[in-house]
């Protein structure tokens, strides 16, 4: 097989299309503009919390008369109940744009679809100060270093905007005492010159990700490293009377300190992931089972502050975006068991074993690193399957 075959296969396929990417970026605003912010997450919130309990009495209802059903609400039914019923008794809701509450039943109409496709759990109440949130659409311009939103105006940004762009909605978030505004950016991939063909990439607690060229990416461990502090907010917090001005205080403190945790891992992910996608062409990873393996309470901490999921998400989009390929190996394929060197397989290998020594042909390796040229040897089998045996001997 030529060295080639991947970034020629890739290019034929990643040409002549276009792909929607999400740009998030903090707002720079004041007093009064946070006030109309929390105003409109607010209502959102309200919306979504009358209408799944109107969506709780209609499954109540159905299943205690099952002979007298009555319809499930879709997002334009709750959105009617919501104007008749909700708005009247609630002036405020009149101070905000319309597309707040809208958009909060249009989603809670989605979670529910998600619930009955057994896709996500059941749809939870929304608290105050909370992942606060909510979407407006309509007249949006975008300029420099600011961006004019429906009601409630320009709002500006420390970073600049893409330019040339006209988003025809936008989400405003909360975290922590920070506000973000994010909208969707359509973008052409671009293809950028590879250092190397096939790579494969394992992922352990040890270390966040390791290649078969060597090359060893350490994990950020963030929740590990801001442990102490954060069991000490969170005692902190404990000990104040619920409600009073101290209270909120010691709530922004923790709040703060689980943000830093949190971009701490997606700085660290971000790089990793950008770094593969700009310099291999095929990249291969396997099929992890994230969900059974967060289930083990010994591993659930260390997984969770890795953040495998978040990894291959980013590669998805980032491959696409940079002219590269992903291929994703069959989580039972024994990538750790087998010998890089002669295909030999083991029939057990305890997670102890740090060193992989092939009992067959004496090889010795270390165990992240055997298990990544395997996955590179299935990527690049993949490749030549998908690619044709005729195509591959005509680029040799």
């Amino acid at each position: 097989m030529s060295n080639r075959l991947p970034i020629v296969f890739v290019r034929r396929m990643l040409y002549n299309f276009t792909m929607l990417l999400g740009f998030k970026t903090e707002l720079k605003i004041n007093k009064v503009q946070r006030l109309i912010l929390a105003k409109h997450a607010g209502v959102a919130r309200h919306a979504w919390n009358q209408g799944l309990a109107l969506c709780q009495q209609v499954l109540a209802h159905n299943h205690a008369n099952p002979n007298d059903k009555i319809k499930f609400p879709s997002s334009i039914d709750l959105h009617k109940w919501l104007v008749a019923s909700i708005k009247p008794e609630n002036p405020w809701y009149y101070e905000v744009s319309k597309c707040s509450p809208q958009y909060a039943l249009r989603y809670l109409s989605d979670a529910f679809k998600s619930f009955f496709k057994k896709v996500k759990g059941f749809p939870k109440f929304k608290k105050k100060g909370r992942n606060d949130s909510f979407t407006l659409d309509g007249s949006i311009h975008v300029d420099h270093k600011r961006i004019k939103v429906p009601v409630i105006g320009w709002l500006k940004t420390f970073e600049s905007l893409p330019q040339g762009v006209e988003p025809t909605a936008v989400t405003i978030s909360c975290q922590a005492d920070r506000w973000f505004i994010s909208f969707k950016v359509d973008v052409s991939p671009t293809q950028t010159p590879k250092a190397y063909d096939i790579v494969g990439v394992d992922l352990g607690i040890k270390g966040l990700a390791t290649l078969s060229t060597g090359v060893v990416f350490d994990g950020a461990k963030s929740y590990r490293q801001a442990e102490h502090r954060l069991k000490r907010l969170q005692r902190n917090l404990s000990r104040k009377v619920k409600g009073s001005v101290n209270w909120y205080k010691a709530a922004l403190l923790l709040k703060k300190a689980y943000r830093r945790v949190a971009n701490i891992r997606k700085d660290v992910l971000h790089k990793v992931t950008t770094y593969l996608s700009k310099n291999h062409a095929v990249i291969g990873i396997e099929d992890l089972n994230v969900s059974g393996m967060m289930a083990n309470r010994c591993l659930a901490k260390a997984i969770g502050d890795i953040g495998f999921y978040e990894f291959r998400r980013q590669l998805e989009y980032k491959c696409q975006l940079y002219g590269g390929r992903l291929v994703v190996i069959d989580r039972f394929a024994p990538s750790s068991k087998t010998c890089s060197c002669c295909g030999n397989v083991k029939d057990s290998l305890s997670l102890r074993e740090r060193t992989y020594h092939c009992h067959s042909c004496g090889f010795e390796i270390d165990r992240d690193l055997n298990a990544a040229i395997n996955i590179s040897k299935y990527a690049a089998s993949s490749v030549v399957s998908a690619c044709g045996r005729g195509a591959a001997d005509s680029l040799g």
